[in-house]
């Protein structure tokens, strides 16, 4: 695919830019999903001359395979569990609960790390783009989605550079408008489609919110 492979997450976040303008206007908000859909979601506020913030998620990993996802959880207490999934492997109520115990007080803390005491901004009556840099199961996405409704979001966009096909179609009902520069077939991992693809640090995350978190 000629969009492939992206630079880094920065590159990735000017390509959707490229997209956007012109079909959404300063009015919106732009809410990056930690860490690394944080430096994606900046060149697009930039770009668009839009506010730029965060939506924390933490995704729900099966125990001993933590990075293939059962569920996912976001602000606002929304849970998302991949019912089918979780009665698949036999867990039982106590190790789930188990998991979104710990994930959830890495929710909190990242919500004091990257919010502060900031209340979200209002939500209705402007478009509102979710971001990532890219998406496997669509587990976190799902619930940043359900998130956002919940906070008001009437016009909800998701832009991400590169997602599993299956994925990103089982998001589409949930979403206005969908921005995806690839789908490829045998999708594997995000960080396969990048060339540089370093783990995002919250000391980064800080950086790009800076100005937000001194609005």
């Amino acid at each position: 695919m000629k969009e492939l492979p992206l630079q880094d997450r920065r590159d990735a976040g000017r390509r959707l830019a490229q997209r956007l303008q012109g079909s959404v206007d300063a009015s919106a908000l732009v809410l990056g999903l930690p860490r690394g859909g944080v430096p994606v979601a900046a060149e697009i506020a930039h770009a668009l001359g839009a506010t730029l913030d965060v939506m924390v998620v933490r995704k729900l990993g099966v125990p001993g395979h933590e990075e293939f996802a059962m569920g996912a959880i976001a602000s606002g207490g929304v849970q998302v569990l991949d019912e089918p999934l979780i009665h698949r492997l036999g867990l039982d109520e106590r190790r789930l609960a188990s998991v979104i115990a710990r994930e959830r007080h890495e929710l909190e803390r990242r919500e004091r790390e990257f919010r502060g005491d900031r209340a979200y901004p209002s939500l209705a009556g402007r478009p509102v783009i979710l971001v990532d840099d890219g998406i496997a199961t669509g587990a976190t996405m799902r619930a940043a989605i359900r998130a956002v409704r919940r906070l008001g979001a009437e016009y909800c966009i998701l832009a991400v550079p590169v997602a599993a096909p299956e994925s990103l179609a089982s998001l589409r009902p949930e979403v206005d408008r969908v921005e995806c520069l690839a789908t490829p077939a045998h999708f594997g991992s995000v960080g396969q489609w990048y060339r540089h693809f370093d783990q995002t640090s919250d000391a980064e995350v800080r950086a790009c919110l800076r100005p937000a978190r001194d609005a």
